[in-house]
């Protein structure tokens, strides 16, 4: 496997931390919790991650969630992801949440958020890894569930740097959510958005034009509209690629089908993230790794990732010039 993919410092800007939930820490909070599984094991568990499209992993995704009930939990759920972010060269990530998909079910916006920044305010010291959160709405849920959630957040502004829109893509245009969206960049939020994974082109030009997203979280259907990927290079609008996920949920059949290449040689700005990496194989060097071979990327293509990953971070001018200092010597050193 390729040893630069986990050397090179990089940002992760495409991760559900409830889709780096591993079946061990599923079955121990369960088992804390009181909750029964569906499962008689970690294996049998395991074993389901066999996907036929995006709504089918979203079944079970949510499912195994319904064990995350306590300020702990989502503590520990964070901590576990850092840690192994840490082992795959993220120096530094920007991480989703859902909100919706636990305040649903009757746990209490407070115990998230919470939860999450108790491991989030630590992450330098503890892990070597500045942290973001962003905040993200269901999409397959009202606006009026969003804009409800982004009143709940408003308290919380300072531990949120964006909002974002995930879930089930098809059938729930992003203009569905300008309202929301909207409200969000008024708070001073920044808003990025999940856009031409299984849905269309069209998506991502109402992410850009009706959410007026700073960057597009998948966006892999963008090369069949030139014209779309003439505004993406242009105005340099990154892209949040997931390549083993799109693999793992049938956006692609095969890895050295994947668009990144293509993606790369059209002078997009494509980043490589994780998505749900405890479902789909791989948390992102990984996904670099596999790329990098699928691919057969040229020398540099790797180092380009990284640095694509921290000119589309949400950090300021002086800790980006750090960290593109820091890949720029680990390229030396390859």
């Amino acid at each position: 496997m390729h040893a630069g993919a986990f050397r090179l410092p990089k940002a992760e800007l495409h991760v559900h931390v409830e889709g780096t939930f591993e079946p061990e820490l599923i079955f121990e909070i369960a088992e804390r919790n009181g909750v029964q599984l569906p499962f008689p094991s970690v294996d049998a568990l395991r074993r389901a991650y066999e996907f036929t499209d995006l709504q089918s992993f979203l079944n079970l995704y949510y499912a195994a969630m319904t064990v995350l009930q306590t300020e702990r939990d989502f503590a520990e759920l964070a901590h576990a992801y850092l840690g192994r972010a840490r082992e795959q060269g993220v120096v530094h990530a920007e991480i989703f949440f859902d909100p919706q998909a636990h305040t649903s079910r009757g746990v209490r916006f407070e115990t998230v958020i919470d939860g999450l920044w108790s491991a989030v305010r630590d992450s330098e010291r503890l892990y070597g890894i500045s942290s973001k959160l962003i905040m993200c709405f269901l999409r397959d849920a009202s606006a009026e569930s969003a804009m409800a959630t982004l009143e709940a957040a408003l308290p919380y502004g300072e531990r949120i740097v964006a909002v974002g829109l995930d879930s089930a893509e098809l059938g729930h245009p992003p203009s569905k959510f300008r309202r929301v969206f909207e409200r969000a960049l008024a708070a001073g939020w920044k808003t990025v958005a999940h856009a031409g994974e299984e849905g269309p082109p069209a998506y991502v030009w109402e992410a850009l034009d009706a959410l007026r997203v700073s960057r597009v979280d998948h966006g892999v259907r963008s090369l069949e509209d030139p014209q779309l990927v003439a505004r993406l290079r242009d105005e340099r609008i990154p892209l949040t690629v997931c390549p083993l996920s799109n693999v793992k949920l049938r956006v692609v059949d095969r890895l050295e089908d994947h668009p990144l290449r293509r993606m790369l040689e059209s002078g997009l700005v494509v980043t490589v993230n994780s998505d749900d990496p405890a479902y789909f194989g791989g948390y992102v060097g990984e996904n670099f790794a596999s790329v990098a071979q699928a691919l057969d990327l040229a020398p540099g293509a790797l180092a380009l990732l990284a640095r694509n990953s921290f000119e589309a971070s949400f950090i300021d001018a002086p800790t980006r010039a750090a960290y593109l200092a820091r890949v720029d010597r680990a390229e030396v050193g390859a």
